[in-house]
């Protein structure tokens, strides 16, 4: 009998969840920079291999929200808790002894599913280091997503933990998400790189139109920041800025759709919208009660 089931990744930011999921479907899908909280919603890959399909929910770093687009963010990390068949909690083993997963996504109770406790960069310790964390935690697992040290043997472990199940997709998909949602993500992980501090976070990108029947592919997308400010830096001196990202954003589409692509990129305002529950819909975050509290 197959095996199929839901693998959701969850840990702190900057624990190296996208990279992850990236390593674990092959191909780039969640967007990876050194900026935290740049996983705003729940991404899914999907693996299958043999008799086995892990559909891999990575997930937005586990923070105690300060407005409205941080809350929306949580929601989606439990969500996909409570949606799992297996929890892979990732931690950064530079970081040392994780808090348990319980404590670190503020859970009034242990989730019903298994979790596996994961720590990633292990490349990045000297072994003293790492004798001292399999001390400390015997049963985690460790890793490197960037090298993939490790991985093998733990995607054989969970794809052992799932459930007898008919596959839940076709073998050759890779994702349930569209085309759009990933160009969308795709031109605002080429801005995130590169800009400094003060806008990332104010930064969402919204795909306005899409003609694939057009050679090459025309793609209209707006990149929104919450101040005029923020709006003259995106742009840059004589529009240096956003045509590199334009230029930038545009090849990572290419390489992704597999074809040419005419990137029409337009920058606007809109005032606060990570704070605007309404604002905040247009971009596909919702901001949902939290029913575990």
């Amino acid at each position: 009998m197959p095996r199929a089931g839901i693998v959701t990744v969850a840990g702190r930011p900057n624990a190296g969840k996208s990279t992850l999921l990236n390593r674990l479907v092959g191909e780039r899908l969640s967007i990876v920079t050194p900026k935290a909280q740049t996983t705003r919603d729940r991404v899914v890959g999907i693996r299958t291999t043999g008799d086995a399909q892990m559909v891999v929910f990575d997930t937005p770093g586990l923070l105690q929200p300060r407005y409205a687009l941080q809350r929306a963010m949580r929601e989606v990390a439990l969500t996909a808790i409570d949606d799992a068949d297996v929890i892979l909690y990732l931690a950064d083993a530079t970081d040392g002894v994780p808090t348990p997963l319980q404590q670190a996504a503020d859970l009034p109770k242990p989730p019903s599913a298994p979790v596996l406790t994961v720590l990633n960069k292990v490349d990045l310790l000297d072994v003293a280091e790492r004798e001292r964390l399999a001390q400390a935690l015997p049963e985690a697992r460790f890793i490197s997503a960037t090298t993939g040290d490790g991985v093998e043997e733990l995607v054989r472990e969970l794809e052992a933990r799932l459930p007898e199940s008919p596959f839940l997709y076709p073998e050759d998909e890779i994702s349930t998400q569209t085309v759009r949602f990933f160009v969308s993500e795709l031109v605002r992980e080429t801005a995130l790189e590169l800009l400094e501090e003060e806008v990332p976070y104010s930064l969402a990108c919204e795909v306005e139109e899409f003609r694939e029947e057009r050679t090459p592919v025309y793609i209209r997308a707006v990149l929104y920041v919450e101040r005029e400010s923020q709006k003259r830096i995106l742009i840059g001196a004589k529009g240096q800025q956003i045509r590199e990202i334009g230029k930038r954003a545009r090849a990572k589409i290419e390489a992704f759709v597999g074809t040419a692509v005419y990137l029409d990129l337009w920058v606007k305002v809109l005032a606060n919208w990570r704070k605007n529950p309404r604002a905040m819909q247009r971009f596909g975050y919702r901001l949902l009660e939290d029913h575990r509290s």
